[in-house]
């Protein structure tokens, strides 16, 4: 598992372009302010882990939020951190299930639409809390 956190003060999204033709049809933008942005790759090994991932994703989460003060976290599908990636159903169902958990923790958790590059706009503060990168 690659975790990129950036906190923004506001992110903003556009779906571009699909590319995994079974996940749902989507064309809304969506913006989210005061956001803990988990920038998300799956590796091939979290599939053999899957519940000790789901906790340390969850924990890390919930860390960083509490560092940044905010209860704002986006689950963000960037396949672009490990040249190993996991299976995209294991994905999304990871997504899920860390989304529920982080809700019935207090959290206000969402999804960006997964399956889609996206256009996005990133406004970050230089702090350096802000941005905080786990491998595990």
């Amino acid at each position: 598992m690659k975790l990129l956190m950036i906190y923004c003060n506001k992110f903003t999204f556009t779906p571009r372009s699909k590319t995994l033709s079974d996940f749902p049809d989507y064309s809304e933008s969506g913006t989210f302010e005061d956001s803990l942005v988990a920038f998300i790759q799956t590796e091939e090994v979290d599939m053999e882990n899957e519940k000790s991932v789901e906790t340390k994703m969850v924990k890390n989460l919930k860390w960083a939020a509490k560092k940044n003060n905010t209860q704002n976290v986006i689950l963000h599908s960037f396949a672009h951190l490990s040249e190993s990636k996991a299976d995209p159903y294991f994905t999304k169902n990871l997504f899920d299930k860390v989304e529920k958990r982080m809700k019935n923790a207090g959290y206000d958790c969402k999804q960006t639409p997964f399956g889609y590059f996206l256009d996005i706009d990133v406004k970050a503060p230089g702090i350096s809390q802000a941005r905080i990168f786990k491998s595990f």
